[in-house]
């Protein structure tokens, strides 16, 4: 069996007082922290930079988990690792050879992530299982946090684990009552936003997606 682990999507945080905030997170017991970047061309936002990665670097000891929703993701995964990241997952709806984009994080020896839509099929992926260190399957439409699930997502889920034995991330209306099915389907690693953030105690929100509580 894979750790389950819960990554908070600093998307959903007070970004006033974000150090903090992850911070927070980390006492609360989550394994690594989320980031979202969009460039408002891949998807229809924009949100943060390297910078951001590398400010909140020296404030966690939590694996700094890099999701580019980003038209060429080749130009920037040099900034992104030297900021600091240490999983850093792109899709594989983007223009740019995958394999090559894959090699580029690899030489800066990070781990790798490739997402999909939820409108994108498994199969278009397969040949680059064995190249990645996880799958990140979106359970909304990427570009803005708050969504509903995607129910029709899980069969994706369940059909990935069975031909991937490594780490299976799911991002996007995610709560208690969701994560229950998207571990029952072979998840293991959680994106949660509002959820947690939104939440009066993180730790409790936390204890209730690994269904604990």
């Amino acid at each position: 069996m894979n750790k389950l682990m819960i990554a908070p999507s600093i998307l959903s945080a007070d970004f006033s007082i974000l150090g903090q905030e992850v911070s927070k997170v980390e006492r609360a017991k989550a394994d690594w922290i989320h980031v979202d970047v969009m460039d408002g061309h891949f998807v229809p936002n924009i949100t943060i930079g390297p910078l951001v990665v590398k400010s909140i670097r020296p404030v966690t000891k939590l694996t700094l988990d890099v999701h580019l929703m980003i038209k060429e993701p080749e130009k920037y995964i040099e900034s992104f690792a030297k900021a600091g990241s240490d999983i850093i997952t792109f899709h594989s709806e983007i223009e740019e050879d995958p394999k090559e984009v894959i090699k580029l994080i690899r030489y800066y020896k990070k781990n790798v992530g490739i997402s999909i839509k939820p409108k994108t099929e498994l199969k278009s992926i397969e040949s680059l299982l064995p190249m990645v260190d996880m799958v990140l399957i979106m359970t909304v439409e990427p570009g803005f946090g708050g969504q509903d699930f995607i129910f029709d997502c899980l069969p994706k889920i369940e059909a990935l684990r069975k031909i991937f034995k490594k780490d299976i991330e799911v991002d996007g209306g995610i709560n208690d009552m969701t994560a229950r099915e998207v571990i029952k389907n072979g998840a293991n690693v959680l994106v949660a936003g509002s959820y947690i953030f939104g939440a009066k105690d993180y730790s409790l929100a936390i204890k209730k997606l690994r269904g604990q509580i």
